[in-house]
């Protein structure tokens, strides 16, 4: 019993210190941030849009918009949103390995999220791209499925964020470029 409690508390303080990202002292801790700063100052932009698109969708959405409009406006939106996680995935990858516990690992699966989610506002553009505007039946039909299709996206969005906060990756969310506020 006693065995089973030490290497709990033993697994624990290892758990601790990888979520604090612990390891390299105040050195180790000013690298991770240079990195942070570095990937925050190419995201701030990113992330505005980001921000600015959902703000669109949500407008067309709560209004009684015409069919064209709402295409119109949803896949420029589509469009915006495919290209800002498109940069972000590679201004994480390019901007070096992560100075933190299991850095490369954990950058990997967000590039690779976020190429996902990338991948996937490109074919709901695709989508509501080739919608009939003009039938406004069809058109409602259409949008029930680019509706799922954004269920999913925001499946992933919230996904990578939580790759992001769980990892050593979460000096990050320290940098004043990355606390642009995004909320769906």
């Amino acid at each position: 019993m006693n065995k089973k409690l030490a290497a709990a508390v033993s697994g624990g303080a290892v758990l601790m210190l990888v979520l604090s990202g612990c390891g390299g002292g105040d050195d180790g801790d000013k690298k991770a941030d240079a990195w942070a700063k570095k990937v925050c100052d190419k995201w701030e932009p990113e992330l505005t849009k980001i921000k600015s698109t959902n703000d669109q969708l949500k407008r067309v959405a709560s209004q009684s918009s015409k069919p064209e409009e709402v295409q119109k406006t949803d896949s420029a939106a589509f469009q915006t949103l495919s290209d800002a996680y498109k940069t972000m995935g590679g201004a994480l990858s390019g901007a070096g390995e992560a100075p933190v516990q299991d850095g490369k690992t954990a950058q990997d699966a967000v590039v690779k999220s976020y190429g996902e989610i990338s991948k996937g506002y490109t074919e709901l553009k695709t989508k509501i791209d080739a919608l009939d505007a003009k039938d406004q039946t069809k058109f409602a039909e259409g949008l029930q499925q680019v509706a799922g299709g954004l269920t999913e996206i925001a499946a992933n969005e919230t996904a990578s964020k939580e790759k992001l906060s769980s990892t050593g990756l979460k000096v990050i969310s320290s940098q004043k470029g990355c606390q642009v506020s995004i909320k769906r």
